[in-house]
């Protein structure tokens, strides 16, 4: 394990079983993981940036170096001021590449100290994403087998 911090961001909207394995795997790798979770005001959500939160929380739990804060602005600046030595980042399929390649270097640019980590997601959450998750909730469908448990009871309950 790495004494330090990383940042695991991302927009969580919802937090996904995928999102929980790379959190999960990312918090024996850092002494201290935070999940950033990206406020974005022009953009409507399913959940809130609180409600995310709490729902991350509540699915992390059992990750006693896990921590959760909301940010806005350029992450790179917030990865700064935080002290962060690295920046995590999931990995599904080969399509994530070329994105997360460009955001890589991006923030090399503007924060050289930091590194971008590259986790690979599981096999069995490979296929899973946040925007199927709210595309199979908006249709009344079952996301059970997709998130975790606190993030399936705020669903439901909408």
């Amino acid at each position: 394990m790495t004494d330090g911090l990383a940042l695991y961001p991302g927009s969580f909207d919802p937090f996904t079983l995928g999102h929980l394995d790379i959190a999960e795997r990312a918090s024996m790798l850092f002494g201290e993981l935070e999940i950033t979770v990206a406020e974005n005001a022009s953009k409507k959500g399913l959940l809130s940036a609180d409600e995310r939160c709490e729902l991350i929380r509540e699915s992390t739990a059992h990750l006693p170096n896990v921590t959760v804060h909301a940010f806005s602005g350029l992450l790179a600046q917030y990865a700064m001021d935080r002290g962060a030595l690295a920046l995590v980042r999931g990995m599904r399929q080969v399509s994530d590449f070329e994105y997360e390649f460009r955001m890589a270097f991006a923030n090399r640019r503007l924060a050289p100290s930091i590194e971008t980590v590259f986790l690979m997601t599981s096999e069995d959450y490979a296929l899973i994403s946040s925007s199927i998750v709210r595309e199979i909730h908006h249709w009344g469908g079952d996301i059970s087998t997709f998130v975790p448990e606190p993030v399936r009871r705020a669903l439901a309950s909408r």
